[in-house]
């Protein structure tokens, strides 16, 4: 029968066309799998290679060393420092502690072979220096340095009130940024270019990374990138994790926008520039421990914040 026929005919048409679409459809299913499997592949290769790491110092440097703990940072810079700083003077660094030297020795009992060691390299040592009065220290008189390090400071007050803690640690970095001054080398601005832009919900640039006058966008990529040659102001650099509580502190804003005083007659806080942030990678500084301020935490014990990561700021004084 014709009419039989043509209906036979459509129907297997209809069903060539709906195997046709059936199998570019799973084909273009396929492709896009197979896209974001290579899409997930390279997110998880760059992440685990991440961006390269910032040095942030030249082998031209003076560099002040605050609140050491068990001097382990300062032996990481002299003993086995990363590509390019190789060949800092140890005579151009100064490391530091709140302790006593028998309070160190006994908070830290490794600290007293480390310091044996960063003496014999030729670096300085001091003991018993508050680094909210490093100006009035005796053997700080007529000195300055290119760059001050404060890594993981902390009032180490033990308070339970949250608010009143970072009170406290708030006070302990306006009072350090106050003093410390003094204290750095003099000269023009250091300048800066940004290297990218990430917007906050403010628009603030706290989480800008920006890199140095001498480098050019090529030269953001080795992997390790060198600060600047030491031609202008000198620089702090303080080190937290950046996770509650210590993204409470807001240290950025404390710098660049710092309070009036609490106190009468007490002089008013600098203004500081933020002229970058950048992470802060332990792994880089061989053999260095972070250590906690007191008590079972002084020995390795406690945490410092659990999640997110370590970032430096580095800070210039306004004009």
């Amino acid at each position: 029968m014709p009419g039989h026929g043509k209906k036979a005919s459509l129907k297997a048409t209809l069903h060539s066309q709906q195997s046709r679409l059936k199998a570019k459809q799973k084909a273009v299913h396929a492709a896009q799998v197979a896209e974001q499997r290579g899409k997930h592949r390279k997110s998880q290769s760059s992440s685990k290679s991440g961006p390269p790491p910032t040095i942030p110092f030249a082998p031209t440097d003076t560099i002040l060393l605050i609140g050491e703990g068990n001097f382990s940072f300062a032996r990481a810079l002299l003993v086995d420092a990363p590509a390019g700083l190789e060949h800092l003077p140890p005579a151009a660094v100064t490391a530091t502690s709140y302790d006593s030297e028998e309070d160190c020795y006994a908070k830290y009992p490794d600290a007293k072979g480390i310091v044996e060691t960063v003496r014999c390299r030729g670096a300085q040592v001091l003991f018993n220096v508050d680094a909210t009065r490093l100006h009035k220290h005796p053997a700080f008189k007529e000195r300055r340095w290119d760059r001050i390090v404060w890594n993981f400071p902390h009032a180490g007050k033990s308070i339970t009130d949250q608010d009143r803690n970072i009170l406290s640690n708030q006070q302990l970095i306006l009072d350090f940024l106050r003093c410390a001054q003094h204290c750095l080398v003099q000269g023009p601005t250091p300048l800066v270019h940004r290297k990218r832009r990430r917007k906050s919900r403010d628009d603030d640039d706290d989480e800008d990374e920006v890199v140095m006058d001498n480098m050019s966008d090529s030269d953001a990529e080795p992997s390790i990138r060198p600060a600047a040659a030491t031609t202008g102001r000198g620089t702090i650099l303080i080190t937290l994790r950046n996770v509650p509580p210590y993204t409470a502190w807001d240290v950025p804003r404390l710098a660049k926008s710092p309070p009036k005083p609490s106190k009468t007659g007490d002089s008013p806080y600098p203004r500081y520039k933020l002229l970058r942030s950048f992470q802060f990678r332990r792994s880089l500084w061989k053999g260095y421990e972070h250590r906690m301020t007191k008590g079972e935490r002084a020995h390795g014990q406690g945490t410092t914040g659990l999640g997110g990561e370590d970032r430096t700021w580095e800070f210039c004084l306004q004009d």
